[in-house]
């Protein structure tokens, strides 16, 4: 497949957006490992050495429930 898009001059902040969207996508994944990290195995966000407390599972648990709204909202996804 091949895409052209077009940015004048002053559109660069769009055409960097654009063109970095995959970089976001990877963002977004990693981030979603490091929290199923927590959720999953139990390992800490805040000191990788350490258990995470079920505080830190709970919020985890919570903020991973949301990235999933966002992207679904979005229609977007992570796979």
């Amino acid at each position: 497949m091949k895409v052209m898009i077009e940015y004048e001059f002053e559109e660069q902040d769009d055409a960097r957006t654009a063109l970095d969207g995959y970089k976001w996508k990877l963002a977004m994944w990693e981030l979603d490992q490091l929290l199923r990290g927590t959720t999953k195995y139990g390992a800490s966000i805040l000191d990788k050495s350490k258990e995470a407390t079920e505080v830190e599972q709970d919020v985890a648990e919570k903020i991973r429930d949301e990235i999933s709204v966002i992207l679904y909202n979005l229609n977007l996804n992570l796979d």
